[in-house]
């Protein structure tokens, strides 16, 4: 049995609480840790009040530095089997000295989602512009991210309609690929019967971190087009608005008259959700699967979202709400789903199918630790299969690397 020691470098320390990425993070490590691996985490981020302490859990940290020749010392001396990058912007910074110190070694990317697939849909919703094929070939994001695709040996996947977009449109070899949604805890019949029932529950509620772009957009739809359209039917309905980073400006939409409450940072945002009778995701771009609405299906609560919210999210399963892109039909559904409670029980019963059919986190974590085990069994083989990925490892290592030394000695000035 292959006792592996794994490094995971991160863009910032996880905030489980603050982040779907931090959560998913944290379940990226319990699948380590469940095979008695080493699992070390360092970053160059600052520290913040709100990461998670990961001594707790028995994983050791270290801070590194970005263009320092110091990384290449720590990471000869830790001489890891496995190295996963948290976003491609980490791999583009610290894959050439992964590959240089620790050739043998095993390259997992973690996209966590596409960006330039964000960034793209971003973009052109602020021109209304539908986004096409072409317009994603025409990224010069995507260029960046998909050459560090290639770069690594497994690259995970958090969304098929992503790795469909991956292997259809670019034609990327599906064996650098691994699809890797949220890996969650089956509910129980147990669960389910906790679950906080109608009756109990009041209220709208929403999540989201503002520092993130969709998130905040989301928020400014509710205010201006979709909450004023709810209360006229439900007039004694609240909003109530979870994030955290919330920034002077999202605090003056906070209107107690109209029920409209900013609250912040949730100490514990499930415990929130299931106070509410729904969650509203009124999300206009963006890319991944969004962690706002496991959430609610693991509380229990029935969501409305829009067809990028619920993307890839449920297959051909019932969505555990309603979906619509239409303002006025998203009002509708948030006041059908608040008001009738058979309609209500139905959707929250569909959740916990979607929980349990799409992120059992036991039957994907297992096929995770079978492809890195099967990969590492045929590295060399696995990467002569990816001849596209060496050539672009070699031109970075002639390119990126020195850029990098440049900047270190600049900065030795």
């Amino acid at each position: 049995m292959i006792s592996n020691k794994v490094l995971i470098i991160g863009t910032v320390w996880p905030e489980p609480n603050s982040t779907a990425a931090g959560n998913r993070m944290l379940q990226i490590m319990e699948q380590f840790q469940l095979q008695n691996w080493e699992v070390v985490f360092a970053c160059a981020a600052a520290e913040s009040d709100f990461m998670f302490d990961l001594k707790t859990i028995h994983v050791a940290t270290k801070t590194i530095e970005l263009n320092d020749a110091s990384f290449d010392e720590f990471v000869l001396k830790l001489n890891p089997t496995i190295v996963v990058f948290d976003r491609f912007m980490i791999e583009e910074q610290f894959g050439w000295r992964v590959a240089e110190n620790c050739p043998n070694c095993l390259r997992i990317l973690d996209t966590e989602d596409l960006h330039f697939v964000r960034n793209v849909r971003h973009e052109n919703y602020k021109t209304k512009k539908n986004t096409t094929e072409e317009d994603y070939l025409k990224s010069d994001l995507a260029k960046r991210e998909i050459a560090s695709i290639y770069r690594c040996d497994i690259s995970l996947i958090i969304s098929e309609t992503e790795m469909e977009l991956l292997t259809t449109t670019f034609k990327i070899d599906e064996r650098i690929l691994h699809y890797l949604p949220f890996l969650l805890p089956e509910i129980s019949e147990t669960d389910f019967n906790n679950l906080p029932n109608f009756e109990s529950r009041n209220h709208f509620v929403t999540m989201g971190n503002f520092r993130h772009e969709p998130n905040w957009n989301a928020v400014l739809y509710l205010k201006e087009t979709i909450w004023p359209l709810i209360r006229k039917q439900l007039p004694k309905a609240e909003m109530h608005i979870y994030g955290s980073y919330v920034t002077a400006k999202a605090m003056q939409l906070h209107n107690a008259a109209d029920g409209f409450l900013i609250k912040g940072r949730a100490e514990n945002a499930k415990d929130e959700i299931k106070k509410a009778k729904v969650l509203l995701a009124p999300l206009r771009f963006g890319a991944g699967i969004k962690g706002k609405l496991t959430d609610a299906m693991e509380c229990g609560t029935p969501t409305v979202t829009t067809s990028i919210g619920a993307e890839a999210m449920h297959g051909n399963l019932d969505w555990n709400g309603i979906i619509t892109d239409d303002a006025s039909e998203f009002a509708n559904a948030a006041v059908v789903l608040y008001s009738d409670v058979e309609k209500w029980k139905t959707a929250q019963k569909n959740g916990v199918e979607i929980i349990n059919s799409r992120y059992n986190k036991t039957v994907f974590g297992n096929a995770f630790i079978k492809k890195i085990k099967t990969t590492q069994s045929n590295l060399e083989k696995h990467r002569m299969n990816n001849f596209i990925g060496e050539l672009l490892q070699h031109q970075t290592l002639k390119s990126t690397k020195y850029m990098s030394k440049w900047i270190e000695e600049k900065n030795k000035i």
